[in-house]
């Protein structure tokens, strides 16, 4: 089967669905072809006990959030607060205290550590142009070193170097090592600072969305009707200036322009006709995806909150680094959400599945006592192993990669343009940064010559 359209979308995830919605609004006639059997890419609802939905992928939305917002607005959705009342949970450098408030109870020394830490890459984020950042004053430096190398330089305590490793798993389901500090910086920047990003109440998990965030990517998809072809993977993109044509399958579609709107991992897996320019395709050979194993651990109530905890909680000591009450909204089953991440996805993923469940129980006892061995369901989602997304929550860059190839990032290729939450100024590696990135690309080509 050929088709002939103005635009082809590559990929319906929220990136991809938001461009073509736009797109459509003006006129033009889109295709958004998608490998999977259904439309959402990192969003992804699976079922509770009862029939009820329950997010295993990207669930959270918060202030600040302005794109992501006004799309659960103006799609007639509505959200509720995430459960954030009673004490939360914090085991750093083989201390464990419960407190209120955004800072547990760590020492003193320790806490003066990170917050100086803290201050010093909250600097940093605010010094870097989020749209250029290797335009930074400092922009070199920071991407000459792994945040790792950064950290051992700036903190001075093994409690403050615990926090920050927990803190770069929990953003970025990476390691210290992995990442170039000047990606984090920008990406700190974009989420306007490190408490912004790590705060449940005012901060980036602050909300979630009623009947689970997967219902954004199905309303964009129910709006733009048979405009979306479900099973569909893209093979390749042959292109010139004039245009493009993609292969899916036995399908081809002949079109003016196409949004390619996929993790850079997976862009770089399309066979392109002729080869990409060399700085995009070196770009994406050193964007690799985070590793995150995902589980939602299900109980017939919310025993934690008779505690008087809010089923928050942090280790550096265990696999299960960051707990969240994820009980939906309703009320009923209790859920608590756990993320095996970086590091511990890695291990988590070698073991036998009763293995790692057992792993998950005994960290989620060990948080908030024996009952946590004992629930009605147990869900969990290995990103990794997602054949098209191969990882989570997000793509990173190397050492070296911004400033040798970061104009790549968004700059169009001919007719190809270049979409998904890695490519945002704003919130890059959230909802928020891919719906932005929609808007972006559909801009571009609605201004674009011809």
């Amino acid at each position: 089967m050929e088709r002939s359209v103005d635009v082809v979308v590559v990929g319906a995830g929220i990136a991809g669905l938001v461009a073509a919605r736009d797109l459509a609004r003006t006129g033009a006639e889109v295709l958004v072809l998608e490998a999977r059997d259904r439309v959402g890419g990192r969003l992804l609802n699976d079922e509770l006990p009862g029939g009820g939905p329950i997010e295993v992928g990207g669930q959270w939305v918060g202030p600040g959030q302005h794109e992501v917002l006004a799309l659960i607005g103006e799609l007639g959705l509505s959200t509720y607060p995430t459960y954030d009342t009673g004490r939360r949970i914090a085991e750093f450098a083989g201390r464990r205290a419960e407190y209120t408030g955004r800072i547990p109870r760590l020492g003193p020394v320790a806490l003066a550590d990170i917050g100086q830490t803290q201050l010093r890459l909250d600097r940093l984020a605010r010094q870097v142009p989020t749209a250029e950042p290797w335009l930074a004053k400092r922009a070199a430096e920071l991407d000459g070193q792994t945040l790792a190398t950064w950290l051992r330089r700036t903190a001075r305590t093994s409690a403050g170097r615990s926090f920050f490793r927990v803190i770069t798993e929990a953003l970025f389901s990476a390691e210290p090592e992995d990442l170039s500090a000047l990606w984090v910086a920008c990406y700190l920047g974009a989420g306007g600072g490190l408490d912004s990003m790590i705060d449940t109440a005012g901060g980036a998990q602050q909300d979630r969305v009623v009947g689970g965030t997967q219902r954004i990517a199905l309303a964009l998809a129910d709006e733009l009707g048979d405009r979306v072809v479900l099973g569909a993977a893209v093979t390749d993109i042959d292109w010139e200036s004039s245009g493009v044509r993609v292969r899916a399958g036995a399908t081809t579609v002949r079109a003016r322009h196409a949004v390619v709107a996929v993790p850079p991992t997976l862009a770089a897996r399309l066979r392109f006709t002729p080869g990409l320019p060399g700085d995009r395709d070196q770009l994406v050979q050193r964007m690799p995806m985070g590793r995150v194993i995902k589980v939602n651990v299900v109980y017939d109530e919310p025993f934690w909150r008779e505690k008087g905890l809010s089923g928050q909680a942090n280790s550096d000591r265990r696999s299960l680094g960051t707990v969240f009450d994820n009980t939906p909204h309703g009320g009923s089953p209790a859920v608590l959400v756990g993320f095996l991440e970086g590091r511990h996805a890695d291990a988590g993923a070698r073991l036998d599945p009763a293995d790692r469940r057992a792993l998950v129980l005994d960290d989620l006892a060990g948080y908030f006592g024996p009952r946590a061995r004992r629930p009605i369901a147990y869900l969990e989602r290995d990103w990794a192993e997602e054949e098209f997304s191969r990882g989570c929550y997000g793509a990173f860059t190397t050492p070296g990669t911004l400033t040798r190839f970061g104009p790549a990032l968004r700059a169009p290729v001919g007719p190809l343009h270049w979409a998904g939450t890695e490519t945002a100024t704003r919130w890059a590696g959230y909802i928020d940064g891919a719906a932005e990135s929609g808007h972006r690309v559909a801009r571009e080509i609605a201004s674009a010559p011809g």
